[in-house]
């Protein structure tokens, strides 16, 4: 291995499975889940092919790990926006915001968190261990005032983050060029969005 590739890749004995997740993301980001094998992500680590298999028995497991730190880095994201203010309402808008932007920035990791979740029977455990999820569900309860069913409130949250993955999924569309300008930029834009949420179920109650 070369000087220059060292320098590039450098690792600390220890910390091999880091790098090899560092590695498998940037590969995703930049060449493809096509691109992804555990000898390409020991080329881009900077070690030998065999190297990952003490870590990783195969890119499956590989790409849960990179899953996993996926979820995690989303719980940090949201956890942040949410504790810009104290306004429930405010609170969910800072949420949905801070969903899609952690989306449209890292698109094959979003992908690739949602592909390892699709079949398994339950949520990730980011997501079920006041993760993510959990804070949306308690932000929506701030907003109820605690007066709400178990399965209201189960059903709200799932609604609010279908539109938040909703928008993750539309947010590129050229159409709503016209309407971010308007508004002021994309961030603006879906701030907008997850407001007008709640006038939508003000109109239904009408």
């Amino acid at each position: 291995m070369s000087n220059a590739t060292a320098e590039s890749r450098p690792y600390h004995h220890g910390d091999l499975s880091r790098a090899l997740v560092d590695a498998a993301r940037k590969i995703l980001e930049t060449e493809g889940p096509a691109a992804l094998s555990l000898r390409a992500v020991a080329r881009e680590a900077g070690v030998s092919p065999a190297a990952p298999y003490h870590h990783f028995k195969d890119k499956a497991e590989l790409l849960e790990a990179v899953a996993h730190e996926g979820w995690h880095e989303l719980d940090e994201a949201l956890a942040k926006a949410r504790a810009e203010t104290a306004e429930p309402r405010a609170r969910m808008s800072n949420l949905g915001v801070a969903y899609v932007c952690f989306a449209r920035d890292n698109p094959a990791l979003y992908r690739v968190m949602y592909d390892r979740s699709r079949d398994k029977v339950a949520l990730p455990e980011r997501l079920r261990e006041d993760g993510a999820y959990c804070q949306v569900r308690e932000t929506i309860n701030e907003n109820a005032g605690g007066h709400v069913s178990d399965i209201d409130l189960e059903l709200a949250t799932i609604a609010a983050w279908c539109a938040g993955h909703g928008l993750a999924e539309m947010i590129g569309f050229k159409q709503f060029a016209p309407l971010k300008a308007q508004l002021g930029g994309e961030e603006a834009f879906l701030r907008a969005v997850f407001e007008h949420l709640g006038m939508f179920a003000k109109f239904n109650q009408g």
